[in-house]
């Protein structure tokens, strides 16, 4: 005779709460301590920061900081947004390492190709869309050349680049890693020429 499915849920739910509390040894389900390090909590990067305290600071990816379209936080993982930032950059415009890193992926994702920098403690950087002049594996420092700008991700008529950031693979504002950005200006309709 077996014993219905209903009648062994109490130990089940005995397993889970020893687990839940940490009393099985040796368990990753059960509270950190100093050998074991927490998971980092999802949903809520943790900051990346430098010695001194101060959020590390990137360069430009191109010559120019006017960011014509700006980080749009999306709902959830899912959901519609903008990942990053777009900065307006004409096709063929050499693009550089934000920071010192190694190169994680370059290729194409989606039907544009795009350059990722693995920078270390979880930060990685993203420039989309470019011709790559490394590979992956490939060490950089801040400043050296990583490609130039193609076609892709903006329009043909306003070319952009967009660069992206991920701490611990979730997307972030990739702004309090830059210097300060270069806004465009919009003015009323009556102050246009012409």
């Amino acid at each position: 005779m077996t014993t219905p499915p209903h009648r062994s849920t109490p130990t089940l739910l005995v397993v889970w709460a020893l687990l839940s509390v940490g009393l099985v040894p040796g368990c990753p389900s059960g509270p950190a301590d100093e050998r074991t390090p927490a998971p980092p909590r999802v949903g809520a990067p943790r900051a990346i920061r430098t010695d001194d305290g101060r959020s590390p600071r990137w360069r430009w990816p191109t010559g120019g900081r006017e960011v014509v379209r700006g980080w749009e936080r999306p709902a959830d993982d899912y959901a519609a947004g903008h990942r990053g930032i777009d900065v307006a950059a004409a096709v063929g415009t050499t693009v550089v390492a934000v920071a010192d890193g190694t190169v994680s992926f370059a290729g194409q994702v989606g039907g544009r190709t795009v350059v990722s920098i693995d920078h270390g403690g979880g930060l990685v950087s993203t420039v989309d869309s470019v011709t790559p002049s490394v590979a992956a594996g490939s060490l950089v420092a801040r400043g050296d050349p990583v490609g130039t700008v193609a076609v892709g991700h903006c329009p043909a008529s306003a070319p952009c680049l967009h660069l992206g950031a991920r701490v611990d693979g979730r997307y972030v504002d990739p702004l309090p890693y830059l210097p300060a950005a270069d806004w465009p200006v919009l003015l009323p309709e009556s102050a246009w020429p012409g």
